[in-house]
């Protein structure tokens, strides 16, 4: 299991439902999975710093260089991300992620506000050091719980 899906594992999140997607640009993978803020154990969002709600959604972004993996799993690797997700009315909410550091693993997140059956595309920037920007782009649809 990667270290991406070891957090979200940790989080409780073991879900079909909310499977970690992967996009690979060049060496670098950028794991990512947007899912309900209520699937967070109510402890492990308070160590977070995570409101939980039905209509709050949690977007997760690791990024991993496999060119400087040391065994079969790549190596966690910092960023600075940036983004947007944008409803199908136009709508666009600012995506301000956080860095959470857990022993050798780095995740981003970052919290969304949205009604029943909404869908969004999101348009996340990746900034890694001495690489130029990527664009981390998606769409999903999000569901009050």
């Amino acid at each position: 299991m990667t270290q991406p899906a070891l957090f979200i594992a940790a989080l409780g999140l073991i879900s079909a439902a909310y499977a970690e997607q992967l996009v690979r640009f060049g060496d670098i993978e950028a794991h990512y999975v947007v899912l309900a803020s209520t699937r967070i154990k109510p402890e492990i969002a308070e160590q977070h710093g995570i409101v939980r709600g039905h209509d709050r959604a949690l977007v997760n972004i690791a990024l991993r260089d496999t060119n400087i993996a040391g065994d079969a799993m790549a190596a966690a690797i910092p960023g600075r991300l940036s983004g947007t997700a944008t409803n199908l009315l136009g709508q666009v909410t600012e995506l301000r992620f956080r860095e959470v550091r857990e022993d050798e693993a780095i995740y981003y997140l970052a919290m969304l506000l949205h009604t029943d059956e909404e869908i969004f595309r999101f348009d996340i920037e990746i900034r890694i050091q001495g690489q130029a920007p990527q664009h981390l782009r998606f769409q999903q649809k999000l569901y009050v719980e």
